[in-house]
């Protein structure tokens, strides 16, 4: 039986994890009557608001373990992101650093999400939403057509058809998730926004596709000891000389 490599669960736990740690946010707000369940119908009584994500991690303490979550997934989404990168240098270069340029934006954007809370800083948190959804989107599509492209181990064509799917998935939720926001649809727009968040992580986890046949290594090493000028050579030989008595 062929062994697969550790690094495949590094988006496997990243998806896991991340997703626990929403669901939590989401139930610490439910059980204190921030945001009204998922399963009920909004009514505005001056207490309980939609269950957005962002409402949900807006109080706390519900707004500690959100910051933290968030923080994480971004630190973490990078380096998956990074290590892709590295995986596919050699080809479709282009491609390849566009798609790390936008996942690294979109990434920090997630930071401005889990930092700003939604009722304090709206105008910067709405631009980390922004950030996080749109080039996270752009992120999937190209990732879908590098897939395709590279083909790695004629992995390529199954892996790529279902992140096309996942990206089209994406896409559309995006599009539902702003067109109730626009109409005040408030539940339907928080439930959409659910499921965009859960294709976005399902997404990541397609990583372990390629990943379980990667193998990094980090090499650190000293800098040999750098040669001497000959003002720093001539120096050196003008220095005195103790006495020696023999």
């Amino acid at each position: 039986m062929r062994m697969c490599n550790l690094w495949i669960l590094v988006p496997l736990m990243y998806t896991v994890f991340t997703i626990i740690g929403l669901w939590v946010v989401y139930f610490i707000a439910v059980a204190d009557n921030k945001i009204v369940p998922l399963s009920s119908e909004y009514s505005y009584n001056g207490t309980r608001r939609p269950p957005y994500i962002s409402i949900a991690g807006n109080d706390p303490p519900a707004s500690c373990i959100f910051s933290q979550v968030m923080n994480l997934a971004a630190f973490l989404g990078f380096i998956i992101g990074v290590l892709r990168y590295l995986h596919l240098k050699p080809r479709v270069p282009w491609l390849n650093k566009g798609s790390l340029l936008a996942l690294s934006l979109a990434c920090f954007g997630m930071t401005l999400v889990g930092n700003f809370q939604v009722f304090f800083v709206r105008s910067i948190h709405d631009i980390g939403t922004y950030m996080t959804f749109g080039l996270g989107t752009l992120f999937c599509w190209v990732q879908s057509v590098i897939t395709l492209k590279a083909n790695l181990r004629n992995e390529g064509k199954k892996a790529g058809i279902l992140r096309l799917l996942l990206s089209a998935s994406i896409t559309v939720c995006m599009i539902l998730y702003f067109t109730l926001i626009s109409q005040r649809l408030h539940m339907h727009a928080a439930r959409t926004q659910w499921v965009l968040v859960m294709f976005f992580l399902g997404f990541f986890s397609t990583f372990a596709i390629e990943f379980r046949h990667c193998h990094f290594e980090l090499v650190c090493t000293s800098d040999p000891e750098p040669a001497l000028s000959p003002s720093q050579t001539f120096s050196r030989v003008s220095e005195p000389q103790p006495d020696h008595i023999s």
